[in-house]
């Protein structure tokens, strides 16, 4: 029997690949869309049978992050797995398949007066792209990441195992944590199929404090309020030049989100402004239609202003221009560069701006690079590499999951 037979007796739905089916550019030769876990598993066992390479891709939002697979047989879309499984109003829990989009689950939750505190970052991303990606937005400061959030998983291995973890165990992979190892791992490890969720009541009101300085002096009125009873769910900044302004916007909800906007307007200077709108940038990554080059900067906090000022210098040391975004407070911030920026040139600022962060006890990563960037190192040096590819080892020892994508094979340090 065939590989491409194999696949159709499943019984799942299963179709040649088309074009546009190309994950970074790497081609497959079938698309299986299951509608169950049950279905993926089967779907699994087949490709495992038949040595294919498998990648997982939800909503394709972050395709393109990090390296291009070394090799993909077989694309397994999740998008026909995209129902709310369970949603325990009263407990404040709510379990999902992986392939429901961001407004479908949020229609679904609202309906009941909650959510989920996860800001995705890109229209039409899926549950368990944002998991695999480890993708956070604004809310972040106060809610958490994808991890804080989520309670429990269901995934399939390479081999079409179905394991449990967390929340409703029915089968468990001893000494891992399945959920911390697989969110960040961009499918390396095995599918994610469905996750249980931690939720939050949808806010009484909520308002949004927006104030520009000519340059990174602002920040200091970020520290001020990150550190105050105000509670803000949300500092972000915005600086589309590294050698231009700076807007930070901050976003407070709940009982007397409407007073507690006025104080921090107050903490943020003269030029703040308040609405009951976010920034039109607002939750969106930097250059997302435009950038060649995104990469993501992670400094310890309160140390933002060091991270302007080091991409500044990168910057004028390569002779280019970058935009940066991101998170203020927690201190998560993306820089990109367009994609006609000279390989050359973003290569040195890579390789300048990572220097300086990591003195600092901080570190970058390359997400998303143009072909011709082949000198760039995308993850700069990980300690935790060996571990990493033990973990890859035990999980997937053939390497078909994507193989390729990360640096070591597996879930991405830190997020």
């Amino acid at each position: 029997m065939t590989p491409g037979e194999a696949l159709v007796t499943t019984g799942v739905a299963v179709r040649p690949a088309e074009p546009g089916d190309e994950v970074a550019g790497v081609a497959p030769r079938w698309v299986a869309t299951p509608e169950s876990t049950g279905e993926a598993a089967l779907v699994m066992r087949a490709a495992a049978d038949h040595g294919l390479a498998v990648t997982p891709v939800g909503g394709g939002t972050k395709l393109s992050w990090g390296h291009a697979p070394a090799r993909c047989d077989l694309v397994l879309d999740t998008r026909r797995m995209a129902r709310v499984l369970e949603h325990e109003a009263g407990d404040l829990v709510a379990r999902v398949q992986a392939g429901i989009t961001a407004d479908a689950l949020a229609a679904a939750l609202g309906a009941a007066g909650q959510r989920l505190a996860l800001d995705f970052t890109a229209g039409g991303s899926t549950v368990g792209g944002a998991l695999a990606t480890a993708a956070a937005g604004p809310g972040r400061l106060r809610y958490g990441t994808a991890r804080d959030l989520l309670i429990g998983v269901t995934v399939v291995l390479a081999d079409g195992t179905v394991a449990r973890a967390g929340g409703k165990v029915v089968k468990n992979v001893a000494g891992y944590d399945l959920g911390k190892l697989f969110t960040g791992s961009l499918g390396t490890l095995g599918l994610i199929t469905e996750a249980t969720f931690r939720l939050h009541p949808l806010p009484a009101a909520r308002a949004w404090i927006t104030a520009t300085s000519p340059g990174i002096g602002i920040l200091t009125s970020v520290a001020r309020l990150a550190a105050s009873p105000l509670e803000p769910s949300a500092i972000e900044l915005d600086r589309p030049g590294v050698r231009g302004p700076v807007t930070v916007a901050a976003l407070v909800e709940g009982v007397a989100a409407g007073e507690r906007a006025e104080a921090a307007a107050a903490l943020l200077g003269d030029t703040a402004r308040i609405s009951a709108d976010p920034p039109a940038w607002w939750g969106q990554l930097p250059g997302e239609r435009t950038a060649g080059y995104l990469m993501e900067l992670r400094v310890p906090p309160a140390s933002a202003v060091n991270a302007l000022a080091a991409a500044e210098r990168a910057a004028g040391a390569a002779e280019l221009d970058a935009r940066i975004r991101g998170s203020a407070a927690t201190c998560v911030l993306y820089a990109a560069l367009p994609a006609d920026t000279p390989p050359g040139a973003a290569e040195i600022f890579v390789t300048s701006l990572r220097t300086e962060l990591s003195a600092g006890g901080g570190r970058l990563v390359v997400w998303t690079a143009p072909p011709e960037a082949v000198r760039i190192d995308r993850f700069g040096p990980v300690g935790s590499a060996a571990l990493m590819r033990r973990v890859k080892e035990r999980f997937d020892p053939e390497g078909r999951m994507s193989p390729g994508r990360l640096t070591g094979g597996t879930a991405r340090a830190g997020a």
